[in-house]
């Protein structure tokens, strides 16, 4: 408590001294969940604000990929994916009420192992940024049966930065980088953004201290990458994790739920692992979606906007019955502000 009290003081000292409002954007819904379950937003000083961007995986993932998952298991193959997506709704209806075989599974290795117990086609439901792609990457690489693929559905995180940063709509003085993604891929690639940036841990003081150090490089006239949570993050990653991504992916123009198609964003299996590709093997196409409900998660995606802004939020929209997919996924700030009711968030 005493270290939470000095760093909540010296974050006044700072904000002060910067002189003006601040605003900054996390990507990463561990933190999202972090900064609710402590309260710490009712502990910031006047004048500084934290808004989520689009750091929750299932979140982004757009309509067309559910479709097209949906689909999938339609066909008769068998769907294995994460618990999260099983309620995020396309255009017709989820993974959950589709009707065919769709199973939870905790990860790649697992839906690995269902394609091994049968002669079906088992389909795995791939989402996630850096974090999650390096062990779907190594599942690829140890050559998989031949009854197994996957729906790749991976996004990167600095070509979305890039995209928000360019377009201003949120207005940002910098961001607090997602800890987990920064574990993979270091924070080379992050300097090239000319604003503050600190990747942070998750408990409440390793939060504080990014936001203390994000303030102070704005007072200080300065932008750089700074790094808080040195105890699992270095400037280059994991190199073992980063030749494995190389080896098996490479970038792809995609859209993103809330966003347009951004360059380089996403990711697509490289020509040996392209047997893999469920849309190649089952000629699905993902078609684009416009928006077509008053489910507000894009703007909360793109941090103009906070859950309740939206006036769905809590009432039409809950976790049993989700309009859109932050309300979703536990890492979805709908949820997350949901469960922790939304003034304590």
């Amino acid at each position: 408590m005493a270290v939470l009290r000095e760093v909540t003081q010296a974050l006044g000292e700072a904000v002060a001294a910067a002189g003006r409002d601040l605003n900054f954007m996390h990507i990463c819904g561990t933190h999202e969940a972090a900064i609710a379950r402590h309260g710490l937003r009712s502990v910031l000083p006047k004048g500084l604000r934290i808004v989520m961007g689009p750091g929750c995986p299932v979140c982004i993932t757009p309509q067309g990929e559910i479709d097209a998952a949906i689909e999938l298991a339609r066909r008769g193959a068998i769907v294995a994916t994460y618990g999260d997506l099983l309620r995020v709704p396309g255009t017709g209806g989820s993974l959950e009420s589709c009707g065919g075989d769709v199973r939870v599974v905790q990860g790649v290795h697992k839906a690995v192992e269902c394609a091994e117990g049968t002669d079906r086609e088992v389909v795995f439901v791939s989402v996630g940024f850096e974090t999650t792609a390096p062990t779907v990457a190594a599942a690829l690489a140890s050559d998989p049966p031949e009854n197994f693929s996957i729906l790749c559905c991976h996004r990167l995180v600095p070509p979305a930065m890039a995209w928000l940063l360019e377009q201003g709509e949120a207005a940002l003085d910098g961001f607090l980088l997602p800890g987990h993604v920064c574990v993979v891929t270091g924070y080379r690639e992050y300097e090239q953004f000319p604003v503050p940036q600190v990747v942070a841990g998750f408990e409440p003081e390793e939060v504080l201290l990014g936001l203390l150090m994000l303030t102070r490089q704005v007072g200080e006239g300065r932008a750089a990458v700074e790094n808080a949570y040195p105890r699992a993050v270095t400037r280059d990653g994991n190199p073992r994790a980063r030749a494995l991504l190389a080896e098996v992916f490479e970038p792809a123009d995609v859209e993103w739920r809330g966003f347009p198609v951004i360059p380089g964003s996403g990711l697509r299996l490289r020509e040996p692992y392209r047997r893999y590709d469920a849309q190649e093997r089952f000629d699905i196409r993902i078609a684009p979606t416009p928006k077509a409900t008053a489910c507000i998660c894009d703007r909360v995606l793109r941090g103009v906007a906070s859950p309740p802004d939206c006036r769905l939020f809590s009432r039409a929209c809950t976790p049993r019955t989700p309009v859109g997919p932050c309300m979703v996924s536990h890492e979805g700030a709908c949820r997350i502000w949901h469960q922790f009711r939304g003034d304590a968030a």
